[in-house]
């Protein structure tokens, strides 16, 4: 099936670990000048080669933090190089918190706010004049089966995923008139298997141990309710998963698709 992706430029957020480099990698095999973005300088470099290797027409690396004011800026000035923005995948996300909420501090409440929803909201704010004026562009928003269902111990990142998921399908009546699409996807627990898919800063570290952290203070219930609905395929879903249907979505053969949230679960939300 051809994509027609070739020459395209593409933005690419969280695009050194796991979900994100998948989708990186993904369309450079199409051929897109990917602009890749992420904060691990040394994975960066990495995905640059792995990304020309696949065929990307041209592959540039933003070192950037998106929480920072000056981000958007910095990546837009990177890809007027080649030309307008016709793709933007916003895959920054993660948990600046994991615990009972009732225990949580308003400074870990705004890290989750803005990690998850604020840069989604800052970097769709950037590239939506140049998608508009040239009456063209896909942006698709990486949001979460926890902003369906609510992960437990994960509250404000459950509701800004959530927010994620409601700010698409509002994007898309905005902007459906000039051509634009807008599109979410809602991955269930996705990790990869190979050292090159966990950056630094990615939770799924070997060296990160956010999601063992709390464990010996959990009861019983804890424990029960902390598991995910079971996949019905297998355990977890695998970076390319999510990819391949990035890939779809951004391209024009999504032509007629968009404010949808496409959930990949393997069936556990069933």
């Amino acid at each position: 099936m051809d994509f027609k992706l070739h020459n395209k430029v593409a933005v690419v957020t969280a695009a050194t670990a796991n979900i994100g480099r998948a989708v990186a990698l993904a369309l450079a095999a199409e051929g897109v000048v990917l602009i890749a973005v992420g904060r691990d300088q040394a994975a960066g470099e990495k995905l640059v080669q792995s990304a020309l290797q696949l065929g990307a027409t041209a592959v540039e690396f933003v070192a950037t933090d998106l929480t920072q004011p000056t981000a958007a800026a910095a990546i837009l000035k990177t890809a007027s190089q080649y030309g307008p923005i016709e793709v933007l995948v916003n895959g920054v996300g993660g948990n600046a918190e994991q615990g009972f909420f009732v225990e949580s501090s308003p400074e870990k409440w705004a890290d989750d706010i803005d990690l998850n929803f604020g840069t989604v909201l800052r970097l769709s704010h950037a590239v939506l004049p140049q998608m508009i004026a040239q009456q063209s562009g896909s942006i698709i928003n990486i949001g979460s089966t926890a902003g369906l269902t609510g992960d437990y111990m994960l509250a404000v990142y459950s509701a800004m995923k959530g927010a994620v998921h409601s700010f698409t399908k509002v994007l898309a009546k905005e902007v459906g008139q000039h051509g634009v699409r807008v599109n979410a996807i809602a991955p269930y627990a996705t990790i990869g298997k190979t050292a090159d898919d966990f950056s630094l800063g990615s939770r799924f570290h070997p060296d990160n141990a956010f999601f063992t952290q709390h464990a010996k203070k959990l009861t019983d219930y804890d424990k029960v309710m902390r598991q995910k609905r079971p996949a019905l395929l297998k355990p977890f879903a695998e970076p390319t998963e999510i990819s391949a249907l990035a890939v779809y979505l951004a391209s024009c053969q999504a032509s007629f698709v968009t404010g949808q949230v496409w959930s990949v679960d393997g069936g556990a939300l069933l």
